[in-house]
């Protein structure tokens, strides 16, 4: 059996379409903040949030103010999710070692995990606001130990979100301001009067946050490429409609252009999910977003075998692969091209993107096939040193070098290597070659 599309979302020329016009919004955008600085951020923020404060950057009484807005149920709440997210940061972070080796007697190679000294964490708002992205980007960059970390939110209904405020500032975040969408991702890495620029740009965000901080990689560095969320279902007839359905919903609901797939071996429980799906948009709450995307994103393929499964879900790279199947740990093994895998029935997105202390900002458009998520590393540049500590080390790499060097006819390189052999090997070497 071929493999079969069941259901097939929209073409990439159509998908393209819409990248082109979001691209052009963004450009002129940019430019425009670089040209007028805080006064095109104000005018964009009056046009799309309604919000022009005296100042954008909260004060510490206005953190207080709005953390004593959360109630002591959603703060708890938020100290238990930030508690995950820090114990497996930490645990990452202890994985990185410096490191010193002496490759020859008297050459001493290394490296040192130096921490970005300044990072843009944004938090989107918008239909929802994403309290849990605060975690995932000011903690982990705090827990990396970067000196300066500052986070941006849009305003929910005129004004700074209490939770989002508090995720921020309990997460350990240095400046706090209330800014949204392009506006804010410009701010931070163009920098105006009032906010001085930062080296890195983190978080997720819409389409034209994404394309902003793609057009500005290159000033500043940024975690990766993040467009819409993206959520593939990997199952067999182990499962049932009810929870594939219902996972796909789950995350279909972020945006109207959220890809959703189903890879299934199993045809009943492919036409089952597709009806379940119906069923669900009937009484889901946020129908209006999660039917446009599986209407225009959705997608359920027919495979024969899990090896084609496999084949498939690798070549998709979505950004979350949830397998549900007889042989998760096969797919564990086998998988590498994905931005996160919840593993088993029991397992799913959503506690991956609230909670379980993994990170949620990953790759999507088949940006896992080079990189993973955001995570501790992300933060922390592994910078390389060199000392030679011995005359005889000194001369011995000098003579390799010289003579490399004039393989390659970088005679000015080769006298770099041949002044230290004559100075510190005493011998008479001139253009990459010793004399006889």
């Amino acid at each position: 059996m071929a493999i079969e599309n069941l259901k097939q979302s929209k073409s990439d020329s159509e998908k393209a379409q819409e990248d082109a016009k979001v691209r052009s919004v963004v450009e002129t955008t940019l430019a425009d903040v670089e040209a007028r600085g805080d006064v095109a951020v104000r005018t964009l923020s009056e046009k799309f949030d309604g919000y022009s404060p005296e100042n954008f950057r909260l004060s510490p009484s206005e953190i207080e103010a709005a953390m004593q807005k959360v109630s002591d149920r959603d703060m708890e709440d938020i100290k238990f999710a930030q508690a995950q997210i820090r114990r497996f940061a930490e645990a990452q972070r202890a994985s990185m070692q410096d490191i010193e080796v002496e490759t020859l007697p008297g050459v001493i190679l290394g490296h040192r995990n130096i921490p970005v000294q300044s990072v843009g964490c944004y938090v989107p708002g918008g239909k929802f606001p994403m309290v849990a992205s605060a975690h995932m980007s000011v903690l982990t960059a705090s827990v990396a130990g970067v000196p300066r970390i500052i986070a941006s939110a849009p305003p929910v209904d005129g004004a700074p979100h209490p939770a989002i405020v508090a995720a921020m500032h309990l997460g350990g975040a240095h400046e706090i301001y209330v800014l949204g969408g392009i506006q804010a991702v410009a701010a931070m890495a163009l920098g105006t009067d009032t906010i001085d620029p930062v080296h890195m740009l983190v978080g997720p965000g819409n389409a034209f946050v994404a394309e902003a901080k793609r057009q500005l990689y290159g000033r500043v560095g940024i975690d990766l490429f993040a467009g819409p969320t993206e959520t593939m279902v990997i199952a067999d007839d182990t499962v049932d409609a009810e929870l594939c359905a219902t996972d796909l919903l789950g995350q279909a609901e972020h945006g109207y252009n959220s890809p959703a797939c189903l890879i299934t071996n199993s045809r009943r429980l492919a036409h089952d999910t597709i009806s379940e799906i119906d069923r669900l948009l009937t009484i889901l709450p946020t129908c209006e977003t999660a039917s446009a995307s599986w209407r225009d994103y959705g997608d359920v393929i027919l495979c024969d075998t899990h090896d084609e499964m496999l084949n498939v879900a690798n070549d998709m790279a979505y950004e979350h692969v949830q397998v549900m199947t007889d042989r998760d740990a096969w797919y564990l093994e086998k998988m590498h091209s994905y931005g996160a895998l919840f593993l088993g029935a029991r397992t799913n997105v959503a506690n991956g993107d609230k909670v379980i202390g993994t990170n949620h900002t990953l790759p999507t458009k088949k940006a896992g096939r080079y990189t993973g998520g955001l995570w501790v590393g992300k933060f922390l540049k592994t910078h390389s040193y060199q000392r030679i500590e011995t005359d005889e080390a000194a001369s011995t790499i000098g003579e390799y070098g010289s003579r490399l060097c004039m393989l390659e006819g970088f005679v000015g390189h080769a006298e770099q290597c041949n002044i230290r052999v004559r100075r510190y090997g005493g011998k008479n070497i001139a253009y990459g070659k010793a004399a006889e």
